[in-house]
């Protein structure tokens, strides 16, 4: 019984460390990235559609991004979504690709960035929290039910904070690393 609710415990905390990293993966730090494009939703004949699915994306040069929409209808479609997003981004399109220059940061933007990067860290922190707060809430019930002894759920209460505060840990790096990232001039 608490086996499962271990096993249930670490998953959800391995997908809030995921979910995190990828939100990361979405700031932009001053080199091009496809990843900056994941959370671009274009309208394709009335559904909302991510970017990589209409198109390919390549990176030729170290501050350009390069769309190539498989029907070149979608080129319009595809830059009003870029034009919509917070990137900050402006597409520039010769008829059949679209290019993105990402621009130098400023002192102030990667300021700005680096508090991004605290708040996001921090909602994955809050996450696993709230994970361990629920589970620790299943096994008082297990333990008012009388499935688990008094010890058993002691020990129990300090393995969930142990992984807790393993998986924190892993959030913390994840954000330090792209605060660096975003630091780096």
């Amino acid at each position: 019984m608490i086996d499962k609710l271990f096993s249930a415990a670490e998953h959800k905390m391995q997908k809030a460390v995921e979910i995190t990293r990828k939100d990361l993966a979405t700031i932009r730090t001053g080199r091009a990235s496809p990843s900056l494009l994941d959370k671009v939703q274009v309208d394709y004949y009335g559904a909302p559609t991510p970017i990589n699915a209409l198109a390919s994306i390549a990176v030729p040069e170290p501050r350009m991004i390069v769309i190539q929409p498989w029907e070149r209808g979608m080129i319009g479609a595809i830059e009003k979504a870029i034009l919509k997003s917070d990137l900050g981004l402006n597409p520039s399109s010769d008829g059949t690709a679209i290019r993105l220059i990402v621009p130098q940061l400023t002192e102030q933007r990667r300021k700005d960035l680096v508090k991004s990067v605290h708040r996001r860290a921090e909602e994955g922190r809050v996450a696993i929290r709230n994970i361990r707060r629920d589970s620790l809430e299943e096994l008082k019930k297990l333990e008012k039910d009388k499935q688990v002894s008094e010890d058993e759920a002691k020990r129990a209460h300090e393995r969930l904070d142990k992984l807790a505060h393993q998986y924190i840990a892993q959030v913390d790096e994840v954000g330090q690393r792209k605060e660096q990232e975003v630091l780096e001039v």
